[in-house]
């Protein structure tokens, strides 16, 4: 599948702000399934300044804007071819022992309601494991907007039984860990119209680490692993690392933002 991508970030500042300083995780990542045909990334008064390949196979690049400035604007505009693999993470080079993600953040520690969960889906198979642990989030955690925010933790969540992508997602990873597997979160694109219009296209789901398989995508929002309708971007130990867009302000403004994403399949 071809997907083109327009994604726009406007940070608003009610006073203007010394300067600027950004790190994108926006450049798509690179494995069997999926190939960037073209990709760009403005900033609009920024400099570009260092980027590097971190150790999880993720590009990285800082941004700085100068100011006095009151609006920084942030647009992605490319497109990506995309090969279904079922959700296994093929051809991906990165250095980080998966091991690495059985380590426990604020935002993905298994309270008892957690570690219950995961333990009433467990299964004698690593694969159908993993898959019950997705489908008990997914069951668990209903899908509605605007009722959690940036900062809601796996266990706020499902408390509360209801959340968004981000929620399920780490949910499943704190799950995940408890019953043993590696687990981190992954920020991308989903596109989900089924008339190939644009739409709203933000999405984020968990990987998991299965013996036998190596990485599994699961994204219990949609009750499924990510096919050729999504575009990962990159991975962390929960939302906040894994984030697209990182970075400070310097000055006293305080900082608003609008964000946009539209995904739309074209022809090949």
């Amino acid at each position: 599948m071809l997907l083109t991508v327009d994604h726009s970030t406007l940070y608003h500042y009610d006073q203007p702000v010394r300067a600027v300083m950004q790190s994108h995780r926006l450049t798509p990542a690179r494995f069997d399934g999926q190939r960037v045909v073209s990709w760009s990334v403005t900033v609009s008064g920024g400099e570009m300044g260092g980027g590097f390949r971190d150790g999880a196979g993720d590009w990285v690049q800082g941004w700085t804007v100068k100011g006095p400035v009151s609006e920084v604007a942030v647009r992605v505009q490319g497109q990506v071819e995309t090969t279904d693999l079922a959700g296994v993470l093929r051809g991906h080079r990165e250095l980080v022992s998966p091991l690495a993600y059985l380590r426990d953040t604020p935002a993905t520690t298994a309270d008892d309601a957690l570690r219950a969960l995961a333990d009433e889906a467990r299964q004698d198979d690593p694969l159908s494991h993993a898959h019950a642990l997705a489908f008990a989030v997914a069951g668990a955690i209903a899908y509605r907007p605007g009722t959690t925010h940036s900062h809601t933790t796996a266990a706020e969540a499902l408390a509360q039984g209801e959340g968004v992508c981000q929620d399920h997602a780490q949910a499943l990873i704190a799950c995940a860990r408890h019953a043993g597997f590696p687990a981190r979160y992954v920020a991308g694109y989903l596109f989900a119209a089924q008339d190939g219009l644009p739409h709203e296209a933000s999405h984020a789901w968990a990987e998991l680490h299965v013996p036998g398989y190596g990485w599994i995508g699961f994204d219990p929002a949609n009750r499924a692993c990510p096919d050729d309708r999504y575009i990962r971007l990159g991975s962390g130990f929960d939302a906040a690392e894994a984030a697209p867009i990182k970075g400070i302000a310097r000055g006293q403004g305080v900082e608003s933002l609008s964000v946009t994403v539209a995904i739309q399949s074209q022809a090949q």
